[in-house]
């Protein structure tokens, strides 16, 4: 992989990880209040849809999901290297594709929202 390749990877698995590291421990916590019943003000299902069907609301969503997805596919990497697969390569281009597809998706479900 090229230097030029290894600092878009490197940035967007750094930007995903610092995202999830601030928003994933509140998302976790909001969706077990809603979980066990006690939505708070802001979570019903009308105010929800409303910040999704925003620009603000799908620009904020696009960067959460797709940057969490190429944080996810670099540790997956890691994690296959950790266990001995020796195929880098192989491995790195299958877990970029899904992430790349997974960006993908999510820009075309956000868009139609």
């Amino acid at each position: 992989m090229s230097i030029a390749k290894k600092a878009v990877v490197w940035g967007l698995f750094a930007a995903g990880g610092t995202l999830s590291a601030f928003l994933f421990p509140a998302l976790i916590g909001l969706f077990l209040l809603v979980a066990i019943g006690a939505v708070p003000p802001g979570l019903e299902f009308d105010r929800i849809y409303a910040f999704a069907s925003h620009w603000v609301g799908k620009s904020v969503l696009f960067l959460v999901i797709s940057l969490s997805l190429w944080h996810a596919a670099h540790r997956l990497r890691v994690v296959f290297h950790d266990f001995g697969v020796r195929k880098d390569k192989a491995v790195a281009n299958a877990v970029y594709l899904v992430a790349a597809v997974g960006t993908v998706l999510t820009a075309f479900y956000l868009y139609r929202i």
